[in-house]
């Protein structure tokens, strides 16, 4: 296993053996019913499709995903996530129907989190690209502007891709290499180091962090 679904509680800190205070996000990892099990001879890769299993919330499906759900024995559930299986790593693969929980991550392991950021509606530029902003002396007409969009003559149209005001955040962003500082199994809790995205509630993926090949220094 790779990865597993989880939500976000929110943030706290831990004391580490130095004394150091370590900023912590608290994250509900699983537990997570496995759905479905693609192969290569059939789907064209090896992957498995795992289910967010919520005590106390009950989850309408329709017929399709009712059957769909059946095969696997398990109750209808609201978030699906897929995840790919790491071959080169051994040891048995889940089979259909299998419960996979906070334990396949271990203290100290390097995680990628994703999940969709907070939503921060319109923004300028200033704010949503980090631009400079005119000068702030009486007078000047130009404080927060985005200033020129492109020329008048040729091609006498914008750009795509110009930066320009609009909605900022809702974004689906991905923290790399975060830390596991703990692992509580009885609560299926996962505290990683540092600031994961999106708001408290929110559902995100937590995947192992591939190896990474770093430069050698000469």
């Amino acid at each position: 296993m790779t990865g597993i679904i989880g939500r976000k509680l929110g943030m706290t800190q831990r004391f580490a053996e130095d004394g150091s205070v370590v900023p912590v996000t608290v994250l509900k990892a699983g537990p997570c019913v496995v759905v479905q099990k693609k192969t290569k001879a059939s789907d064209g890769y090896d992957a498995i499709q795992l289910g967010l299993v919520e005590p106390g919330r009950r989850t309408k499906a329709n017929k399709p995903k009712e059957g769909h759900f059946r095969k696997s024995g398990s109750a209808p559930c609201r978030v699906l996530r897929e995840f790919r299986l790491d071959a080169d790593k051994g040891g048995a693969e889940p089979a259909v129907g299998d419960s996979v929980k906070v334990t396949v991550f271990s203290k100290s392991e390097k995680v990628d989190v994703s999940g969709v950021s907070k939503g921060k509606g319109f923004a300028g530029v200033v704010k949503r690209h980090h631009f400079r902003g005119g000068r702030a002396t009486h007078g000047s007409m130009f404080h927060r502007a985005p200033g020129s969009i492109g020329a008048s003559a040729f091609p006498s149209r914008v750009l795509p891709g110009m930066r320009a005001g609009g909605h900022m955040g809702q974004d689906q962003v991905t923290a790399k290499n975060l830390e596991v500082v703990e692992v509580l199994e009885e609560q299926d809790l996962l505290l990683v180091r540092g600031a994961v995205p999106g708001a408290n509630g929110t559902y995100v993926e937590i995947v192992k962090s591939p190896a990474r090949k770093r430069k050698s220094s000469k």
